[in-house]
């Protein structure tokens, strides 16, 4: 902004006022004007013996001296006339009553402006999830650093998902860590994808070797939810009793599968707790043992069982299982001394009796074909 000379008289002055006249006078910092003889004479007190023309708003007065509307940039001319002295301002440095961008209306609003939209990305940027469950290709990138959490609810876009897979196509409203959504393999990729995205990207969500083609998914808005490390224990609890409970639910309709991501979710949730844990972590990897043998996975049964008998070596189901895991992978003399220490506990257990016979008969064949081998070796 140029500064108008101290002997440049006014444009806007009328005739009547003659500047000439006035003793010689030196500018003030403070936008006021020093007299020689040390009179004070204030804008105000000048701008009032202008004539203000017709069709002007007399507010003008209140306007510093020497500023010349015409030589203010517009984007302050724009931000001054959008003030209201008498509007109080206030601020919400938390975000705390804020709802979430996008939230309502068009459900991108909140990553689009007039100044900057999101373009796709020339060159798709591919991610690759660390536990190998999926690849997500970036094709927008987001806005920001936050990513939803538990209980977030999010708006997403879904489209290319295969058919039958329990999630709907379209805009939907998807809470992260609830609902039965994520019940199938699909719903399962799709949280953990949506855990990684920000505000407004798109991306190509693909899962392992490429069977399926890929997932479109936009996340267009979410809450904000919390990390686990920030749940309280009672929190964390709730969850996972809520967790194990849908698990048992879908292992009775005769889902293992999808019981045992209900299953794992819910010991995630426990085993951040401290030493020595709830007791529901002993029936949870026992429940998760008996949906793994369903799935075929004998040696993670295995596994699973082992925790239970760390803490409770005569448990019954948990001694059983693993004796049914170890005869699935061949170690028979693990899986009697298993099936035995049930029928001690038990000795009516009439499953574990049957087992420990097929055992007992597997071992046997086992033996005589070994022996058939060595004579037919040194025979």
């Amino acid at each position: 902004m140029t500064c108008r000379s101290e002997t440049e008289p006014l444009k806007s002055t009328p005739q009547s006022l003659n500047l000439e006249s006035l003793p010689k006078m030196e500018r003030k910092s403070q936008g006021s004007l020093k007299l020689a003889s040390s009179t004070l004479i204030g804008e105000k007190d000048i701008l009032q013996q202008q004539e203000v023309p017709p069709g002007l708003d007399s507010s003008r007065e209140d306007r510093p001296l020497g500023l010349d509307p015409g030589a203010l940039p517009a984007e302050a001319l724009s931000a001054a006339a959008d003030s209201d002295p008498l509007t109080p301002q206030t601020e919400d440095p938390q975000g705390l009553d804020r709802a979430p961008a996008g939230m309502r209306g068009d459900p991108l609003l909140h990553c689009r402006s007039s100044n900057e939209i999101a373009e796709p990305l020339q060159s798709p940027i591919l991610w690759h999830c660390p536990d190998g469950s999926f690849v997500k290709r970036i094709m927008v990138q987001g806005q920001g650093l936050d990513k939803p959490k538990g209980g977030s609810q999010c708006q997403v876009l879904v489209s290319g998902l295969p058919p039958g897979v329990g999630l709907p196509e379209g805009w939907t409203e998807l809470t992260v860590g609830s609902g039965s959504w994520r019940d199938s393999l699909w719903g399962e990729v799709l949280e953990k994808c949506l855990e990684t995205m920000c505000s407004g990207e798109q991306a190509e969500l693909l899962l392992p070797g490429g069977a399926e083609p890929p997932a479109l998914i936009t996340l267009a808005s979410f809450t904000m939810g919390k990390d686990s490390w920030e749940l309280t224990v009672r929190e964390k609890e709730e969850l996972a009793s809520e967790e194990r409970a849908r698990g048992t639910e879908l292992f009775r309709a005769g889902n293992p599968e999808a019981a045992a991501r209900c299953y794992s979710r819910a010991l995630r949730l426990l085993m951040t707790l401290p030493p020595p844990g709830p007791a529901d972590r002993t029936i949870l990897h026992a429940n998760l043992a008996a949906c793994q043998l369903q799935l075929g996975q004998p040696t993670l049964a295995a596994q699973s069982c082992d925790r239970v008998l760390e803490r409770d070596p005569r448990h019954v189901k948990a001694l059983y299982r693993r004796g049914v895991a170890r005869a699935a992978f061949g170690e028979l003399d693990g899986a009697a001394d298993d099936l035995r220490r049930v029928l001690e506990v038990e000795p009516g257990n009439r499953a574990a009796r049957e087992e420990l016979g097929r055992v007992v008969i597997r071992g046997r064949e086992q033996d005589e074909g070994l022996a058939r081998g060595l004579r037919k070796m040194f025979g």
